[in-house]
């Protein structure tokens, strides 16, 4: 379908060099287009809907935007409230979706929408929805702290219709579809914050090496210097958790419990080596003139987005306590 037909592990080595762009939202953007719209679609999706959708956005063609969070369901999957009402031949959405990254200029969105009254985990599914049909409504561009260049909308769906062949695989299974994507988002999203971190150390020991305080550099401070060094410390640790994750993965197994480590991980890191470096950097770090504020802001979103920490712990704690007692 115009992929290069190369393993997960490629995806990653790109995600990790698009981390030496200098903000959060063109990778995020870019990995909502490779990573979290695709999955699913390439994985169970027809041979009809895949040249109609994945062929023009592998080209770079279309634009792609992830349709599953809501107002009142983020990290809750499986409380969305959008529904797919199947009449005849056609599916009639109604609803609406939150926090939509790419979703003012999207060509299609990857929908997660109820289609039966049946339990929540087994009523859902996955439906290709071009962006240009009757009854959406791009409400609003959200004005963001961060990733202020990723556009993020919020989209209304009234009795928008759609083909009952563009639902991706098979009806009901939407919820898992999403769950199995969510993996390669997370990771993705791990290898996206692996270089700016890097970066942000070196540029603060760059700084304070030069930055005189008390006639001696900063760096010459033992916190400071240790400091950085033990945050450096944690990002190669993230990345050795990173790689072994998709080692696994590319294997075939479920990495559901380490991909959830690696995700809390990196938000928790994101925040803590942002806001230990523009601290080095005093009144400068403050500014909007250096690489360490608008991390500072854009890497804040890796502890929300895709799934909060919180959400995260809660995946880790239910795969220990499936584990054999000692």
């Amino acid at each position: 379908y115009g992929g290069m037909g190369l393993d997960f592990s490629y995806n990653i080595a790109v995600a990790e060099e698009l981390g030496n762009i200098r903000c959060g939202g063109i990778p995020m953007a870019i990995g909502v287009q490779a990573g979290m719209t695709t999955p699913a679609l390439t994985r169970f999706g027809s041979d009809e809907l895949k040249k109609q959708f994945l062929v023009p956005t592998i080209a770079g063609d279309l634009v792609a935007c992830l349709g599953i969070s809501e107002a009142g369901a983020g990290s809750d999957v499986a409380n969305i409230k959008t529904t797919a009402v199947r009449k005849g031949d056609e599916y009639v959405i109604n609803g609406g979706k939150m926090w939509t990254t790419s979703g003012c200029q999207a060509d299609w969105m990857c929908l997660l929408a109820n289609t039966s009254e049946g339990p929540p985990h087994r009523n859902k599914s996955l439906i290709c929805l071009p962006m240009n049909q009757p009854g959406i409504h791009v409400a609003k561009k959200i004005d963001k702290l961060g990733m202020r260049s990723s556009d993020t909308a919020q989209i209304f769906f009234e009795d928008v219709r759609v083909p009952s062949k563009n639902l991706i695989g098979e009806e009901g299974k939407g919820f898992t579809y999403q769950m199995l994507q969510f993996q390669e988002e997370r990771l993705w999203g791990v290898a996206t914050v692996l270089t700016p971190l890097e970066n942000i150390i070196q540029e603060t020991i760059d700084y304070t090496r030069q930055r005189k305080v008390f006639d001696q550099s900063v760096l010459h401070n033992q916190a400071v210097h240790f400091r950085l060094a033990e945050l450096a410390t944690e990002v190669e640790l993230l990345r050795s958790l990173l790689y072994r994750t998709v080692a696994l993965y590319v294997e075939g197994n479920d990495v559901t419990k380490f991909a959830s480590m690696a995700k809390l991980k990196a938000g928790r890191l994101a925040r803590e080596v942002t806001d230990s470096c523009l601290q080095f950097w005093g009144g400068m770090g403050f500014t909007s003139e250096v690489l360490v504020s608008r991390f500072y802001r854009d890497l804040r979103l890796m502890s929300i987005g895709g799934g909060t920490d919180e959400t995260m712990l809660s995946i880790i704690c239910k795969y220990m306590e499936t584990l054999p007692s000692k």
